[in-house]
């Protein structure tokens, strides 16, 4: 709900106008300064209309506080970052059936805490699911006791692992459920089994692809595969397939094959660093912009399917988001529009969603992303606390959080919202800190949203005050501009009015600065 602006113009006398709770919910389009904000975020950034669902359109016209121009070359640039985009597909094409294997370390310093075996098959079955044609033919755990190293299986594992795989004309590829597998212990179970064998890397990559939809997703994507290229081909020089591609293979440069490729690849690494820094000080420039707007920014964070989108799209009634029940939905940072209960306008940050076991190169691709949470107001961690493995994937996206060198107040104020309660019966917290919600039925929301506020009040430093000002000026039409109007007194008699307002210190001073008492 936003405040009515016209509600008092000079000459409109009415006793109390009150803008408080018992207000109507009948929307309005949202102030321009919020879409100027909103446009701050780039494009590709606007994905919520806020304010009801009547606020900008994400394809509408953009103003002027969130252009740039477009320098002389930027069609070649453009031309050139889609040319580094186009690449060959990371995984078989068409429908898959899968073969997945965890390795499971069962004791010593290897073994992982805080899970278990048949939780891990269960998120890495899930990333299967992701893709699109691709299913679950089998599932096995084995024991390993190096599930990182050359040798994952002893002699006669990986005998038993053949004979099944071999035997089992429907698999057309196995998920080997470990982070990285080395190029050559790649090559070795490739040949042993006969068909494409996957890592977590490779399958999280190819996700990733798929859902990038911006130019800076998908460039962090491509910046993101180079290691993978890179062991590829080491591979293809240590075993060359009669196509002249030896190390000792003199290209007419005077390079080998292999230092041909190195270059290239070296070349495409730079190339793409210098596209993503293009659009690194634009994001930046824009969100100079935006944080002159001075609306609070609260981030929403978590792992991936917690459903941060789902909670957004209910703070805000935004019919515009769509939520979507699979990992990885979300990988451009999108912006959205709201309101808390002293009408105070906000925007939320939908962020890419985390992984245990996240592959680092992709963490670094997309840490220039995850910069804008370094200026928000408040982090709302969100955790989905009917999922068996929720204290792990807590303690996962604290650790990416410090990972990014964010403000330590920043850090030490994230707000913990426990949701899909409504999957755990009689759910209750376990300390006072946490705000237990159901974003899908809506559950909670009414205590979340006076956490928020009270969170945003103090990390800006607002103030709610009680103004008077004259009728006949300018005062509250500049009020209702620049500050949050909860509610209005007039006092017809004396030409005047109090107003209660929410306020930040910057704009106070210029109010008391343009209109001195």
């Amino acid at each position: 709900m936003w405040a009515l602006r016209a509600a008092v113009r000079p000459g409109t006398w009415l006793s109390r106008v009150v803008l408080g709770r018992g207000a109507p919910r009948a929307a309005l389009p949202l102030p321009a300064c919020l879409h100027r904000a909103l446009a701050a975020f780039g494009p590709g950034g606007l994905k919520g209309r806020g304010g009801g669902g009547r606020g900008p359109r994400a394809d509408g016209p953009r103003s002027r506080a969130g252009e740039e121009e477009e320098p002389e070359d930027a069609e070649e640039e453009e031309a050139e970052e889609e040319e580094l985009l186009r690449r060959d597909p990371l995984l078989p094409v068409g429908t898959q059936r899968v073969c997945l294997i965890h390795p499971e370390v069962k004791r010593g310093p290897g073994k992982p805490q805080l899970t278990r075996a048949e939780w891990q098959v269960a998120e890495a079955e899930a990333l299967v699911h992701t893709l699109g044609g691709w299913s679950v033919a089998d599932r096995m755990v084995v024991p390993s006791k190096t599930p990182d190293g050359k040798l994952i299986f002893g002699r006669g594992t990986l005998e038993n692992l053949t004979e099944k795989i071999r035997g089992s004309p429907d698999i057309t590829a196995v998920f080997l459920n470990v982070e990285r597998l080395a190029t050559p212990t790649k090559k070795d179970l490739e040949a042993a089994w006969g068909v494409q064998v996957l890592d977590r890397f490779t399958v999280v990559l190819h996700i990733f692809r798929c859902n990038a939809r911006t130019r800076e997703a998908r460039l962090q994507v491509a910046l993101a595969e180079l290691p993978l290229l890179r062991s590829q081909l080491k591979s293809s020089i240590a075993h060359p397939d009669g196509r002249g591609g030896g190390s000792r293979y003199i290209m007419g440069s005077g390079e080998s094959f292999m230092q041909l490729q190195q270059r290239l690849l070296k070349e495409k690494e730079i190339k793409i660093r210098k596209a993503l820094e293009r659009l690194r000080k634009k994001r930046r420039l824009l969100g100079k912009q935006r944080r002159r707007q001075e609306f609070p920014v609260i981030s929403v964070v978590g792992y991936t399917n917690c459903g941060k989108t789902t909670l957004i799209k209910a703070l805000t009634d935004d019919d515009a988001v769509q939520p979507r029940d699979q990992l990885f939905a979300t990988l451009d940072v999108t912006a959205h529009a709201g309101w808390l209960p002293s009408r105070m306008a906000v925007i939320y940050m939908d962020t890419i969603g985390f992984l245990s076991q996240l592959p680092h190169s992709l963490i670094e691709s997309f840490s220039a992303t995850l910069e804008d949470l370094a200026h928000s107001d408040l982090i709302v961690h969100v955790r989905d606390v009917s999922h068996p493995e929720t204290e792990l994937q807590k303690a996962s996206v604290l650790s990416t959080l410090r990972g990014l060198h964010l403000p330590a107040p920043l850090l030490d104020s994230v707000l913990e919202v426990h949701n899909k309660v409504d999957l755990v019966p009689r759910y209750s917290p376990a300390g006072p800190q946490a705000v237990a919600v159901s974003a899908l039925l809506g559950r909670g929301l009414p205590e979340l949203r006076a956490r928020l506020e009270d969170a945003i009040l103090r990390a800006t430093g607002r103030q709610v005050l009680t103004l008077r000002v004259r009728l006949a000026g300018t005062q509250l039409s500049w009020l209702h501009r620049e500050a949050t109007v909860q509610e209005v007194d007039v006092i017809p008699e004396a030409g005047v009015a109090d107003v209660r307002v929410v306020i930040s210190s910057s704009a106070y001073g210029k109010f008391r600065k343009l209109f001195p008492e």
